[in-house]
């Protein structure tokens, strides 16, 4: 590869509750090595049917707000076509319809460009899945 281009896998472990965690830290250790003060883009792709990526504040009940608003629209019930797993999984397939498995950002110098309350973060509504990755790309 090139040194305009540089990838790297994050392997996370989400637990069994619904999450959204915080990827900025990975991220921007990422970046660190990667960009060199360089201007580009961070491309994140979550290869999963059952997460996404959002921009959200979080430490402040964003986070929790979000899990709580995709409970309002896809509910975790018997409703849902795709049946297997826990109860009302079919549901997290729709997730990354709304949450998409996918965001660009720009990077400015080598850094980040969030606003100032802006995290990166992995949904995952999938009780069932508790291994995740995670590709972080740059591209300058």
């Amino acid at each position: 590869m090139s040194a305009a281009f540089t990838t790297t896998v994050l392997h996370l472990t989400t637990g069994s509750t619904e999450t959204v965690t915080d990827l900025t830290p990975d991220c921007e250790r990422f970046l660190a090595r990667a960009a060199a003060d360089r201007d580009g883009l961070l491309n994140l792709f979550v290869p999963h049917a059952t997460a996404g990526i959002a921009v959200l504040e979080t430490g402040a009940g964003s986070d929790d707000d979000l899990l709580s608003a995709l409970h309002t629209l896809l509910p975790a019930d018997d409703r849902w076509q795709h049946r297997h797993g826990t109860p009302g999984h079919g549901r997290d397939h729709v997730v990354p319809a709304l949450v998409p498995p996918h965001a660009t950002l720009p990077v400015i110098a080598g850094r980040l460009e969030l606003g100032t309350w802006q995290s990166v973060c992995l949904v995952d509504t999938n009780v069932s899945k508790d291994n995740r990755q995670v590709r972080l790309s740059f591209l300058s």
